[in-house]
């Protein structure tokens, strides 16, 4: 469906096109809106925005994880969401944060030749310093879930916008550069490799994924505490991670395997 042909959603200013299977054939550019995920959420209905990619300059209302605000200068980031329409097979939570944070990952790495680490459960990192956060919403039924996923990765704030912002933890890919990043460019990497690894997903090579999200965690063997989504804390070393479960060995006797969705934060101990 054309974007002129649904009176609640604001014209794109550009299009794009790319050469890709799944995701990224169409693209529309807007210069504001009040958010990225929840102009997704408005088009998740429609069979053919399948693979549809949203990038907007400037969010107005730009949310995080839990509820939290997405903050930034307008046009210093890639404010990005994608809608898909996966198999019943994929639509866990877990499984589809992994694929964005590894397709990022890799588009940081292709971009700045720097490796990306990633926190629990959903921000990107770079030197321990935060420069992605990703948000995934899913809409529909069991039978035709849409998953929204939402991407604001950092590419040319200075070490001033961040103070003002009240988050000096956080990073850009500028600022770990030391050069400007084309947003365009940045736009491009992040869409080839969502789209790579979403076709593995499809294909049903979920190994190579798991593999990727769990060596950029940087937790097995580590000890760790864990704090669950029912507010309970464990304390233990991380033993495995995976799509099904997270292993913590609480003591010599004792292990839980948890499922990765109860979980809502790992801190690294030491």
């Amino acid at each position: 469906m054309k974007p002129s042909a649904l009176t609640s959603v604001p014209v794109p200013r550009e299009l794009w096109q790319f050469p890709s299977q799944y995701i990224g054939q169409r693209v529309w550019l807007y210069d504001c809106v009040e958010s990225t995920n929840t102009l997704g959420l408005k088009l998740a209905s429609d069979r053919d925005n399948d693979g549809l990619v949203l990038i907007a300059h400037q969010q107005t209302a730009g949310r995080g994880q839990y509820g939290r605000v997405w903050t930034s200068p307008p046009g210093c980031s890639l404010l990005m969401s994608v809608i898909v329409r996966p198999p019943v097979e994929l639509c866990r939570p877990v499984l589809l944060t992994a694929w964005v944070a590894v397709a990022v990952a890799e588009a940081i790495q292709q971009l700045i030749g720097q490796p990306a680490q990633l926190k629990w459960p959903n921000d990107l990192l770079l030197d321990g310093q935060k420069c992605c956060g990703i948000l995934i919403e899913q809409t529909g039924h069991a039978a035709e879930w849409s998953t929204i996923a939402g991407i604001g990765l950092n590419l040319n704030q200075s070490r001033d916008d961040f103070l003002a912002a009240q988050i000096p933890q956080a990073t850009s890919l500028s600022l770990a550069s030391g050069r400007w990043i084309e947003p365009r460019q940045a736009a491009e990497a992040v869409i080839h490799h969502l789209d790579a690894h979403y076709a593995r997903l499809r294909a049903g090579e979920q190994a190579a994924v798991e593999s990727n999200w769990k060596g950029r965690l940087g937790l097995l063997g580590r000890p760790a505490i864990v704090e669950l989504t029912t507010g309970e804390e464990l304390t233990g070393r991380v033993r495995e991670i995976t799509f099904t479960g997270v292993a913590l060995e609480i003591d010599a006797t004792t292990r839980r395997v948890l499922a990765p969705e109860a979980i809502l934060h790992i801190r690294p101990v030491g």
